[in-house]
């Protein structure tokens, strides 16, 4: 069972250079991440593609991982998509466009990667990617800090994979997947006791059809709050394929980490 939903090394560079290069319109993408270190992730399965300016929060990060714009100069993203805590200026953020090739996009080097101390491979899949220089007039994307917001639909969105095994694409796509509860995804018919029913947070259809894929690993899955805002409930973590009936998929569970992530915001200076 492939549990990221990444793509691989250099590989994943190269798709991402030839989405900022020359990627010709495709149909949505299922997203998926990065395994081990620096390994990219999914895209969305079943999505349509997402207006310009519908989710300015959405990151493009250079390994073929997505994220989101936690505050100025701060992105939040899956532990599997870098590397170890510490200086990293290798990793390129395209921000503030749907198309990845518009001549509109903003983009932003690393300078600091904080990766989740707990992570091994197996949970606590989270990261923060600090930018060489703030990023202005786009909105940032709040996390979850209780459980209320951890069930009903949820948004995902990337420009991962719009296949198992497909091309990253180079529209951001969209779509939406329901809550699944921790008894039901971690039933023998689904992961068979897999799930870390603490922090991971499963979503989608029994009968598939809709999912993130490779390249969309990191990405958030996100929903309205009590005030019809944008609130981050997931980041997407693993998954057996991308959209197969009764594999839905595994995200983070953001609101098990929020303290975590905020420490590691503020320590940061974000």
């Amino acid at each position: 069972m492939a549990r990221m939903r990444n793509l691989l090394g250099a590989a994943a560079a190269a798709l991402t250079v030839a989405a900022m290069g020359a990627l010709t319109p495709a149909a949505p993408a299922a997203a998926a991440g990065p395994t081990g270190d620096g390994v990219v992730s999914p895209s969305v399965v079943g999505g349509s593609q997402a207006a310009q300016g519908e989710f300015p929060f959405m990151v493009r990060l250079s390994m073929g991982c997505g994220g989101a714009l936690y505050s100025s100069d701060l992105v939040l993203t899956a532990a599997h998509c870098v590397g170890r805590t510490g200086t990293n200026t290798s990793i390129t953020a395209t921000l503030g466009v749907v198309d990845l090739n518009s001549s509109s996009r903003i983009t932003r080097s690393s300078n600091y990667v904080y990766r989740a101390p707990g992570y091994n491979g197996y949970g606590d899949d989270w990261a923060l990617i600090r930018l060489s220089s703030p990023v202005t007039g786009l909105s940032t994307l709040k996390i979850a800090t209780t459980t209320a917001y951890d069930s009903g639909t949820f948004t995902i969105a990337g420009w991962g994979a719009n296949r198992e095994g497909g091309a990253q694409q180079r529209y951001l796509l969209k779509a939406t997947v329901p809550f699944v509860d921790d008894a039901t995804c971690n039933s023998r018919s689904m992961y068979n006791g897999q799930v870390i029913a603490a922090e991971e947070i499963c979503a989608g259809y029994t009968a598939g059809g809709v999912d993130t894929c490779q390249g969309d690993s990191g990405g958030p899955m996100f929903r309205r709050d009590a005030a019809n805002a944008w609130i981050q409930v997931g980041i997407v973590s693993w998954g057996d394929g991308c959209a197969r009936p009764n594999k839905p998929g595994v995200y983070t569970q953001v609101s098990y980490f929020a303290s975590a992530i905020q420490s590691a915001a503020s320590s940061l200076g974000g």
